[in-house]
This record gives C-alpha cells, structure tokens and sequence, in this order.
C-alpha cells in the first residue's frame, strides 16, 4: 500500500502533521511583523509609561501583588484597560499561534508513540523509515519543530515573547479553560538569546532549548541516521556528478544541522559521526540555507561543540577555501561567456534544444551550483558574525581569491535565470507537440522509404535508374515497417528505429547506391527524420523535473536583499534589464515548493493562506526592486518642473518678431525633451515585463509601475507635510503664513508634475493624486485622533493604510503624532483667546495688545490652496475631537458639582428665592453677588474650558465656510444635491418626530451616516448647532449654567466701535468675549432646550430685578452687567442659539425692543 494513500492512517497521520507545521512557520513569520511596538518597550517614555503593566513572567512570582498595583492606581488601570481593549485581539491571534508550537510537539511525540506501540496496524518505526515517502516525512517532523523553536528566538525575543503571554493570560477571562497555557509558557519562556550585535550566545544553546520537550531518543537517532547517510529525496538523480554531491544533498544537510541541536551528544562527542557528516555534506561548504533561506555559518554556529567544530576544522581550512574560490572564480567567468552566447537571439532553437539535452543540463547544473556557491560564501555577514573573526577571513578570503566583483556573481545569477526560463519554455513547446512532431517525421521517413521503391521499378520518368526488384521491395518493407512504428509504444520504437537506421547504412554499402546523388539523398533523409523521432522520443517530462529540481534557489530568498542596490544600479543604467530580473524572480519562487508540497498533498485548508503569505513577500520585494523606476522618474520630473517654473519663460500673448529668439530658449526645451525621453525609456523598461504569475499573485506590469509611482508620491507628499508643519514654540502668524506658502508652492510642484507625466505613462494623474493626497491626510487625521480614543486604530486596521503602497510614520516632534495635530494645535495657539480677540464682523482674531490682524480668512484659503478639501476636512475633524474632550472634562466639574452636598443646599435655597422666575428679587444686586460668591475659585476654570470651546468653535466654522465656498465653486451641483437631501430627511424626521437613534431604520441610519460625511466634506454643517456628548438631566443644571454667565459678565463689555463684540474690561485681561459666548453657546446645545429656557427665564428675571431696583432708588444706571448679559443675549440670537419667541417671553418688551435696535 502506499505511505500516502488516503486509506493509509499512518501516512495520513504524520503527513497532517508535517502540513500543520509549515503552516504553523508560516502564521509564526507573518505575525512577527505585527508585534505591537509598545510590547518591546524600546523607550524610555514605553518603559516608564507601561513598564509596570507589560510585565515578563516575573509576574507569575507575585501575581495578586502586580494586580493590586495596577488596580489601586488610577493611572494604570485606565492605561490597562486601553491596551487591553487594543491588543486582545492580536494577543489571541499571538497566543493561538504560540500554542499551535506546543501542541505540534505533543501531537509528533503522541504519534511515535503510537507507532511504537503498534497502533498502526501493520506499521512500526522501523518500516516507516524504510520507505521513501515515510523517512521524509519522520525526518521532516522532526525538523520543522526545531525550525519553528529557532523562528520564535529570532522573530520573537524572548523578553517580548513573556510579555505577549503574561498579557493574554491577564486580558483572556477563559485562561481557566486554556489547559495548555503552563505548558506553552514553560516551552517558550525566554531562552537568553539575543540578535543584538554585541549579544554573546546563551550556554548551552540552543540545545536546552531544544530538550524543553523531550522525544523518543530512538526516533532521533533514527532521523540523525537517515539524513547522515542516505539521500532521502532521491536528488543525486538530478545531481549526478560527484563534484555537486554537497547541493544535491544541501536540503537534508540543512534539516541535518538543525536535528543534530535534539542530539548534542554528537555535536560534543562524536568525532567519527560528525567526520563522516563532514565529508558527506559540507565537506566543500559552510554557509548553508536552512527554511525559507535562513542562513547559518557552520564555522560560528558549530564553535561551541568539540567534535563538529574538530570535523569541520579537517576540511575546511585557508588553503583548502583559497583553492575552491579560485576555481569557482574561474568557473563563473567560463559559464557567464557561455550564457551570454546562448541567450542571444536566434542561438537556443528547438534543434539545438532537442539535440543537446544532456549538455544544456550539465550547464544548468554548473550554473546553479557555482552561484549558490558564491553567494552563500560571499553573503555579507551578520553584526554578530562580524565579530568571529574566523568568519570574516574565510569570507574575506573568498572575495579576494575568487577574483571576480560581487556583481559578476549577481550577472551570473540573472543569466542563469533568464536560460533557466528560455530552456524550460522551450522544452514546454517541444513536449506539447511531442506526438505530432513524431508523427511528422515519422510519415516524412515513410514517404521518402516509398519514393525510393517506387523509384526502383523503373517506371519513373527522368529519374534514370535502372529497375531492381530486390531493391523495390526492400524499401517497401521498409517503409511498411516505419508504418508500423507506434507512439503509444515509444519503448519498443526505439530499437527498432535504430535497426532500420543501420539497415539503410548497409543497403548503401552492399549495392554500391552512393554513386547515384537522389537515391543517396532519400536515403540520407530517410536517416536523418529516424534519427529525430529518436531525440523526439528521448525528450521526456523528466527534463523539466530535473530543472525545477536543480534551479532550486530557496536558500536566498533572504539572501537576494543584498543583491537589491545591484538591481537597482542595474535598471537606471538599462531599465530592459527588467526582463532577466523577472526570469530571477520566477526563479525565486520555486522557494515556495517545498512548505507547499505537504500542505498540497494533505489537501489542507491552509494551502490559500500559506500560498498568499509566501506570494505576497515576494511580490514586495518585486516591488521594493522596481521601485528605483518611480523614484528615477521623480528625479526626473522634479528637474522638468524645475526647468518649467524657474527658467522657462511664459510666451505672452503677443510677440514681437525680433523677440521670438529670446523666448526661445531652445538649450532648455532640448533639456526638457531630453528628460521626457528618459521617462518614457523607464516606463517603457517596465512595461517590457510580461504580466508575470508570482505563486498565487498575478503582477500586472501597468499595476506595478501605478503602485510604484503612488509609493514614491506617497513618500514624497508626506515628507513635504512632515518637514514644512514643523513649528517653533513662539513662531509669530507671519511665519506660519510662509510656511503655509513654501507648503503650497511644493503641493503644487508635485500636481504640475503628475499634469505633466500622465501622458507620458498612460496614468490618470489627477486621480491618483487625490486619491492619495486625500489617503495621506485622512490617515494622519486618523492617527492625531487616536489620541482621544481608548480604542485605537491600528495600522493593520487602519482603511487608509496599506502594505503596499505604505504611508510613512515619523517620530513626533512635540505632543502631536502628525503634521495635522501640529497644523491643528500652531492654528489653536495663533488664535488663543488669552491673547487675541475675535471680531465676528471681520472673521478675523487681532492681537490684544498691538491691535495687529493676526489671522483672517486669507489664512483658510492657503490652508485649503496647501492641503485641499481633505486637509480642510480633517482639521475639522480634529477640532471635532478637541471639543469633545473639553466638553467631557466639563461635565465632569459640573457632576461633581452638582452631587456636592454644599452646592446642592446652595443651588436649593436660591431656587426657592428666585421661585418661578416671575417675581422679582429685591437687593438684586446683593442677592445675585452673594449666589454667585460660592464659585469664585471654579469660575475661571470653567470660564477657560468656555473659552477653549468656542475657539475651536469658531476655527470650525471658518472651516466649514471655505468647504462651502470651495465646493460650491468646484461641485455646485454635487452641492445642491446635498443641500435638497439634506432638507428631506430633516423634513422627514419631523414629521414622524424620531426622538431615538433607535427608532430610525437601518437603511436610512447608513443614509445618515454617509449624507453626514458628505454634509461635513462640503462644509454644509453648523458646529454651533452639533451635539457632540450624551448627557442626563439634572434640576440644577439651569441654575448653574445660568451663575457662571452672570459672573462672567462683569468681566466684560461690549464695543460699540467694533460691532458690540465683548471685550475684556480691563483691556489685558486674558480672556474673549466672543469664544466665551460660542463655547457657552455649545455647552447648553449638549442639554435638553429646556435648560436653555430656564437661563433665559433667569436672566430676565435678573435684568427685570436690576432694572425694578435701579428705579426704585431713582437711578437710571442698571450697571454694567445688565448691559453685557443684553448684549450676550443679542449676540445668542444672531448665532442661532435661541429665537426672538424664547426672548419674548421671558424677557420685558422694551428689553426686547433694545435688543432689536442693536445691529
């Protein structure tokens, strides 16, 4: 029975397994690159910010005492409760993929005992080993587990790694139903291994390491027997020649050196074993590729260990590597002369092809052989191999005898790629029309054999040969016999060809036909068409097997990013350098065979998800290598553009005849030409590459070179905003309005070069640059914004990041994330309402003391000319979210302050006093001074909070004012729209009166939704009128909101000269009337209306009081407050805030009528 069978269960068994394990390599390497950075607590700041919470499994020592801690401290819990909310979902994903190390181990020893124990009927160790898909597979199993405990220490370090489990095992509440949990942290507790440069190995590592599980000590053995001395995958048959012994055997002498860590005792004290693996398996060699490329030196990795350090030190010493360099030296300038005369056109033909088989395998062979050699042994060494000094001789001692440049050996690896690619294409065609081409020649054979007997009988007009009986018949036969050649039967075909070929040498001989040229000729021929269905018949599927075979190229799939800047040099001097470089790539992706064959033949689910991970890092570095074209490209724009603007003159309408020489200017439009053609010639370089199957991704070379010109766009825009929103500490207005401009003219520069590219590289340029400008800004928005949120964005979660075309992150400069949160905050500090005051007339904030216009609507206009609609948008975004803030932390004083027992008696009493709002209070003055005494210390807290919100109230508005101005320009229609849809479902709202979010349906809940989004990025929305927080009612909410507008009052007055904008009384006060009067404004939107009602009923009241009592003492100054408050009032109307019915009714008629006076 078959091994793999699917009625096989032990077959079956260890073949699942083997495939769970590439799978489980697979998630291990795609999840290491999404470890949450703050878990690696590189900083000082992480460290200090959540160094007491990402605790290692120190924490299990004291677990209620680190709980405690983080509990009783305000601080902490909150940051806890933040990384939790997060990272739970990573860390499950993180926890799964720990566990999956665990239980393949459990599940690899479970089955050895198992077959031990004769479970599987039939099947014992030692028959599993004996057949040749069983000993693989054991040996794999084995192996595949030490890969996955080595991918965790380097991946994942070992401090991180504890983090990541302390943090699951903290966050998860079912860990009480994760039995595993004890077992994964105990196997994957850190080992004391670090890849810091300057970090000494760990003793006795990774042996320890290794042993954390322990296996059957038989099964080892066994596995250590087979790699040691069979050649368990047969590939000597692909190798046949002793010199390339060590590449055929290469795979098992990796999975060799990492099973040797389960048996140390050989690694120490087995001379005559680690000899004899020595001599078989790196006896000409020392850095091997382990999976997927992971690269070891042999003369490091084996330092520690007496006998391999001994058996190694036999073979591979200074005069025997000086002496395989000069010959692989040697050898590379033979085979690159060889290929670069092969690869020109017309020299590989199908002739050539059919009839050198073994010859073009045996360079094939040469080929692969000599550039694995020499880039394995000339791979730029690691930080920490730099410091053996042992590896850096024999390297260095490589590069030196090899005597030929590290770029000869990267020509020799495209060469070979691009033969590697011809051979394999053209022996495809030969072998999909193998059987016609057989029978072509076979009839053509037939029909020269019948001409030649009919020949013969004389009959033949101007043939002039004599008849002959004998002769006609005998090439009858023959003919006859060619006839019955068969290709379904190609084995007995064979000989018997060769039978009729000597049968037609004979014939010439014995009756002396040489003398006569046709009758030569046919029989020529006739030898000659044989002679082809022989190498027809010979060429088999099996050369493409021994290709694929030897042009494995897996053990530099990381190797191959030294050899970037070369391809990268390589495509600027000759951009249809791409066409050899897709042949590499190709090449490239045969490193995916191997951890896709089992999970393939176990008809694993897994086969998409590994398939997309390794396809997809190839198509990265695809694209990371064709990148240098899009950069190329922009050096070459930003020249034109430069050319354009600086020194080409703009042609006038009318021109003087004896002018024209002057306008000209035919040196810079040669330059400009000149330019273009080099853009043309890259683009035109990258188009030559044929849409390309890279494993499961198909490369579009039109998508390729979009994608490419969109990253390097992307690169460059960001780093423009990142640079030039740089601002200092006390950087005056006219300094941001410069940097505004120098930001402008750049964004501009780059919109002027996409006008002038996308002819030249059939792109849609305006597309893509508001498609990206406007991802570039949404995505730092989106950023500057998870600053307010406990649940944060992640980049992996993020709609406007991706992995592709990636938005670069930097380093804050100050409290902000992004460009934007500096943009936003520069913007908030110009305007600050201590130091300036706004006149709502002029839409523009003057400094307080200087009288100076500091910001206007010129300022907005160069915002919107810099950034566009996005940036508009996601500033308002941002302030959005600072108003939130402002506003939680108010209503925060406010409940407090309304639970305190004091303000509640406080609030009590003067409700009685001021009863139903309808009578007046007498001593108003006293009465109203002495209810708003108690705040004196939290009024100019709440009167700075005020503040803050209608600044940013305010710098919302404008906002949404140059949104409408710009789309009403630019979109009328889209705008009207908007403006009609809008209105219809207002309309509809309230006419069924939905009071809930609930009540609404959810179709229209996802209208709403998008029609908001829409209705913000056009500026057609009211920020006075938002409610941004979800508050609860309160009986003395009015009255308090109702105190702080009356003590304030005092503090300002109205300016005639200036429109009765509130100003400070005393003139350098640090406060503004205005911003007071939105924020104030803003905070009562948050409430019911029914509050806002009570502050008018109350400042009625007040005003009937002051006014009742001023007459009553025969004076006709009401003081000023009586006039700021009427004022205020005044300015509530004319923003919206309350409607002349509210006014009306609670406040006197000649009050009223005042009120209507004032313009």
């Amino acid at each position: 029975m078959d091994f793999l069978a699917d009625n096989n269960l032990c077959g079956q068994t260890v073949l699942r397994l083997v495939s769970r394990g590439n799978a489980t390599i697979a998630e291990l390497l795609r999840l290491s690159e999404y470890i949450p950075p703050i878990y690696r607590l590189d900083s000082r700041q992480e460290q200090l910010q959540y160094g007491e919470i990402l605790l290692d499994f120190s924490y299990f020592k004291s677990v209620e005492m680190h709980e405690r801690r983080i509990e009783n401290t305000t601080g902490m819990q909150e940051t806890d409760l933040e990384l939790r909310d997060n990272y739970l979902d990573i860390l499950r994903r993180f926890y799964v993929a720990f566990e999956s190390v665990h239980r393949y181990a459990t599940e690899l020893n479970r089955f050895v005992e198992d077959l031990e124990d004769g479970i599987f009927i039939q099947q014992s160790m030692e028959t599993v080993f004996m057949n040749s898909d069983g000993k693989q597979l054991m040996c794999e199993a084995l192996y595949l587990y030490g890969v996955m405990l080595l991918i965790m220490d380097v991946k994942y370090e070992g401090t991180v790694r504890e983090r990541l489990l302390v943090a699951y095992y903290r966050y998860c509440a079912d860990t009480s139903r994760e039995t595993n949990i004890d077992e994964v942290c105990t196997l994957l507790r850190s080992t004391g291994y670090s890849s810091a440069p300057t970090a000494k190995r760990p003793p006795n590592y990774p042996e320890d390491y290794f042993r954390r599980i322990k296996f059957k000590p038989q099964y080892i053995s066994m596995v250590v027997g087979r790699l040691r001395s069979d050649d368990i995958y047969h590939r000597s048959l692909a190798f046949p020649l002793p010199e390339h012994r060590s590449t055929a055997l290469s795979t098992q002498a990796a999975m060799l050196y990492v099973v040797l860590y389960f048996e140390p005792d050989t690694l120490h004290n087995q001379p005559a074993k680690m000899r004899e693996i020595v001599d078989k398996h790196f006896a000409d060699n020392w850095v091997i590729g382990t999976y997927m490329g992971m690269l070891v030196n042999l003369l490091d990795a084996w330092e520690p260990y007496k006998a391999a350090r001994g058996a190694l030190a036999n073979t591979i010493d200074a005069a025997v590597v000086r002496n395989m360099a000069a010959r692989k030296g040697e050898k590379l300038q033979k085979i690159n002369q060889i290929l670069q005369q092969l690869l020109k056109e017309g020299s590989l033909t199908e002739e050539n092809a059919i009839n050198n088989v073994s010859k073009l395998l045996n360079l094939v062979r040469d080929c692969n052989v000599t550039v694995r050699w020499l880039m394995l042994h000339t791979a730029p060494l690691t930080p920490a191999l730099e410091i053996n000094k042992k590896c850096k001789a024999m390297r260095d001692l490589v590069l030196v005898e090899m005597k030929c440049r590290p770029v000869d050996i990267f020509e020799l690896l495209l060469n070979t790629a691009q033969f590697e690619l011809k051979l394999k294409e053209l022996y495809k065609l030969i072998l999909a029309a193998k059987e016609s081409k057989w029978t072509l020649y076979k009839s053509e054979a037939k029909e020269r054999l019948t001409d030649l007997s009919d020949a013969f009988t004389g009959g033949k007009p101007l043939t002039r040969i004599e008849k002959n009986e004998k002769l006609q018949n005998w090439f009858a036969e023959m003919a006859r016999q060619v006839d019955n050649l068969s290709f379904s039967e190609l084995g007995l075909a064979g000989p018997r060809i060769i039978q009729l070929i000597q049968a037609l040498e004979e014939v010439q001989a014995f009756h002396q036909l040489e003398s006569n040229i046709q009758v030569r000729q046919f029989i020529t021929e006739t030898q000659q068409f044989l002679h082809k269905m022989i190498k027809m018949a010979n060429t088999k599927e099996d050369i493409l097997v021994n290709l694929e075979i030897v042009g494995d190229l897996s053990y530099a799939w990381q190797l191959i990013d030294s050899y970037t800047k070369q391809m990268q040099d390589g495509i600027k001097e000759n951009p249809s350098l791409v066409i050899k470089l897709r042949a590499t790539f190709l090449k490239m992706a045969s490193a995916m065979d191997l951890p896709l064959l089992r999970i393939n033949q176990a008809n694993s689910n897994d086969l998409e998800s590994v398939s997309q991970y390794y396809s997809g890092e190839l198509v990265a570095y695809v694209r990371k290598v064709l990148h240098i074209i899009p950069e190329t490209l922009f050096n070459l724009l930003a020249q034109i553009v430069n050319i354009q603007i600086n020194r080409l003159k703009e042609l006038p309408t009318r021109l003087d005849k004896d002018k024209l020489k002057d306008f000209a200017q035919l040196d810079e439009r040669f330059e400009v030409a000149r330019l273009t053609h080099a853009i043309s010639v890259f683009t035109e370089g990258i188009l030559q590459m044929k849409t390309t199957l890279v494993g499961i991704i198909k490369i579009d070379p039109k998508q390729l070179l979009e994608d490419g010109i969109r990253k390097e766009l992307v690169r460059l825009v960001a780093q423009a905003l990142h640079n030039d929103c740089i601002f200092a500490q006390k950087q005056k207005s006219n300094d941001f309005v410069q940097r505004l401009d120098i930001l402008g003219v750049k964004m501009d520069g780059f919109r002027r070069s996409f006008e002038y590219i996308q002819d030249y590289v059939e792109l849609y340029g305006l597309k893509i640059w508001q498609e990206e400008t406007s991802r570039i800004i949404n995505y730092n928005v989106e950023q500057e914004c998870n600053t307010f949120l406990r649940n944060k964005v992640q980049d992996w979660e993020s709609i406007y990041q991706s992995k592709t075309i990636p938005i670069p992150r930097f380093q804050p400069v100050d409290v902000s994330v992004t460009f934007v949160g500096r943009l936003a905050r520069e913007l908030i500090r110009i305007t600050d309402p201590k130091v300036t005051v706004y006149i709502d007339q002029m839409t523009a904030w003057f400094d307080v003391k200087t009288r100076q216009e500091l910001v206007n609507i010129t300022i907005f206009r160069k915002l919107q000319h810099a950034l566009g609609v996005p940036g508009l948008a996601g500033l308002d975004r941002l302030y959005s979210f600072m108003i939130v803030r402002e506003l939680q932390s108010l209503q925060k004083i406010l409940d407090d302050l309304l639970k305190e027992r004091t303000w509640v008696a406080h609030y009590q009493g003067l409700s009685k006093m001021l009863g139903t709002g309808q009578n007046t209070i007498p001593q108003a003055v006293k009465f109203y001074a002495q209810a708003t005494s108690k705040g004196a210390k939290i009024w100019p807290a709440m009167i700075e909070t005020f503040q803050k919100i209608g600044q940013l109230q305010l710098l919302r508005r404008q906002l949404a004012y140059e949104l409408r101005t710009v789309s009403r320009f630019d979109s009328k229609h889209l705008v009207n729209a908007l403006e009609i849809v809008n209105e219809v479902v207002l309309t509809d709202f309230k006419t069924r009166r939905v009071d809930r979010m609930k009540d609404i349906p959810k179709e229209q809940s996802f209208l709403m939704y998008e029609l908001s989004q829409y209705l913000q990025w056009t500026g057609l929305t009211e920020p006075l009128m938002q409610v941004y927080i979800g508050t609860r009612r309160d009986p003395y909410l009015g009255l308090a909101m109702f105190l702080t507008l009356l003590s304030t009052s005092g503090m300002f007055i109205p300016a005639g000269n200036l429109g009765n904008t509130l100003v400070p009384r005393r003139r350098y006060d640090p406060m503004d009337g205005t911003p007071f009067l939105v924020g104030f404004i803003t905070v009562m939107k948050q409430f019911h209306g029914d509050y806002m009602r009570q502050v008018m009923q109350m400042l009625g009241q007040y005003l009937r009081s002051v006014i009742e009592n001023a007459k009553n003492m025969g004076s006709s100054d009401f003081g000023p407050d009586a006039a700021t408050l009427v004022v205020s009032v005044q300015w509530m109307l004319l923003l919206g805030a309350v409607d002349h019915e509210m006014v009306e009714s609670y406040i006197s008629g000649y009050v009223v009528r005042s009120l209507q006076t004032v313009s």
